[in-house]
């Protein structure tokens, strides 16, 4: 999600809302997280691929849009798993809609992160997690929702 930081807008009043999409991409057993580099906001933590939902786009369409720009996959957007919304201590929030991704095509190229890794589900609360994800990556964990 290289969009996951929210932009304050002047004149807005509360804080400024970004609609993300976000793919829990499985495999074997495995999700395919990614982690921010060293000089993106939130540097170093771990979150899952997607980004910011563009004016016109529906949650899917975006998906698949941040997809093949992040990772250069062609994905087959499945069924919604869960929708988030979160608040950040310095004042923006992010509404996070997940989504299963359980086929795609092409070899995954990692454009964006600092590293992708695929882990066990059970190994998610081993890594340290954009604060939104923290209450998924426990749920994960546990065997719930995929």
């Amino acid at each position: 999600m290289a969009e996951a930081h929210p932009n304050n807008s002047k004149g807005s009043s509360g804080p400024a809302l970004r609609f993300v999409a976000a793919a829990l991409i499985v495999r074997e057993g495995k999700v395919l997280i990614g982690q921010r580099r060293p000089d993106q906001p939130m540097a170093s933590q771990w979150e899952f691929p997607g980004g910011k939902i563009e004016a016109g786009e529906s949650p899917e369409q975006a998906l698949a849009r941040e997809l093949e720009e992040e990772l250069g996959i062609h994905a087959v957007i499945g069924p919604r798993i869960t929708h988030i919304r979160h608040n950040y201590r310095h004042g923006g929030a992010v509404d996070l809609q997940f989504f299963a991704v359980h086929e795609f095509s092409g070899e995954i190229v990692n454009r964006i992160y600092h590293e992708v890794r695929w882990t066990k589900l059970e190994d998610l609360p081993g890594y340290e997690f954009l604060a939104a994800d923290r209450g998924l990556i426990r749920d994960l964990a546990e065997g719930k929702l995929l």
